[in-house]
């Protein structure tokens, strides 16, 4: 029996990784990227979102903003963007111009995800950044400052920056949104009046109770007259909780061995994970990792997923995508649509 409802108004939206997967390769990737896209489109999801990873083998998610203009040029409503841009890697005049072409190109369906971290070890981050210095600089308010007085052109007449001009004209705005994982990212949404995302998927326990306070002490900006918070974490879908479990085995032995330190972080195959041994340590790991996703029968999980976005107080989830094949990410969508009659809203 469907557990839909009727008046049921909870969105969806997709958090791509572009996973390379076992005997694939980067092109096959953003072929399957391409094609997950457009069926989300179709689908009615809210928004899809890439993210930002460098120096792995296993992601081919390095540039959302480039990422972002091939799905949107090959869709025709989803709102597309980034989840997010690691702003320490970039100045952010370059990111305010190149968002703003985004928002030129697809008007009204950009959204420009903002990330505190740098996304990859340090050595990665000092070829991003240039210079030792700016590892260690922590100026990230200073860097979402100026982005902000880019965008809104309002810095003070005697700043250095205050004739430059971005392409375009103040309406050229995506929607803005900060990333967090932590209460750090929760103060820079309330303060500045931006949207917020929470990954549920990195810190679980936090997720509710944060998302709360966002919206308890959110102060309306420029950018953003009322609260928008959304809650990520990772979904996998099947017809059956046997088959679900069956297609979630190498995110939770990939988790488990990310917790253990292992040093072996390839996306393991379907056979690989059901035929692993896990040790006591990698056991321990597992268990501890159950809330970071939701799996099992469409059913099941859309009961869970009602219930975490009730609490969390969130009109919007985001599936961070984890599913091990594209064959099984495309059906998984797929249910979850008809699900929560995607198509009607």
């Amino acid at each position: 029996m469907s557990n839909k409802q009727p008046d049921d108004q909870l969105k969806l939206s997709i958090l791509d990784f572009v996973h390379v997967y076992q005997n694939s390769n980067p092109t096959e990737s953003l072929k399957n990227s391409t094609e997950m896209v457009q069926l989300a489109d179709r689908l009615r999801y809210t928004r899809y979102w890439f993210t930002e990873h460098h120096n792995t083998t296993s992601q081919i998610s390095t540039s959302p903003d480039l990422l972002s203009v091939h799905a949107a040029s090959h869709t025709k409503k989803i709102r597309v963007g980034s989840g997010g841009i690691m702003l320490p890697n970039y100045s952010p005049f370059k990111v305010v111009e190149n968002f703003t072409l985004l928002e030129a190109l697809h008007p009204g369906r950009i959204d420009l995800g903002i990330g505190r971290a740098s996304g990859t070890d340090g050595w990665t981050a000092w070829a991003l950044q240039r210079s030792r210095e700016a590892l260690s600089a922590n100026d990230f308010p200073e860097q979402l400052d100026h982005l902000l007085s880019f965008f809104s052109r309002d810095f003070p007449r005697t700043h250095p920056f205050s004739n430059i001009t971005p392409p375009g004209d103040p309406s050229l705005v995506p929607d803005m949104y900060m990333l967090g994982s932590s209460e750090g990212g929760l103060q820079f949404a309330v303060e500045k009046g931006l949207g917020f995302v929470f990954a549920a998927h990195l810190a679980p326990q936090l997720a509710i109770p944060i998302l709360r306070s966002y919206r308890k002490d959110f102060k309306p900006s420029l950018y953003m007259k009322e609260p928008k918070s959304i809650l990520a974490i990772g979904v996998i879908v099947a017809e059956t909780e046997e088959e679900a479990k069956y297609l979630a085995g190498p995110v939770e032995l990939t988790w488990a061995r990310m917790r253990t330190g292992s040093s072996n972080l390839s996306f393991p195959t379907l056979e690989e994970a059901e035929s692993h041994i896990y040790t006591p340590e990698e056991k321990e790991a597992r268990d501890a990792n159950k809330d970071r996703f939701v799996i099992g029968s469409v059913n099941d999980v859309a009961v869970q997923l009602r219930q975490i976005a009730k609490a969390a107080l969130v009109d919007e989830i985001m599936i961070a995508d984890f599913y091990p094949s594209q064959e099984s990410r495309l059906k998984g969508y797929q249910l979850l649509a008809k699900e929560f009659d995607l198509s009607s809203k």
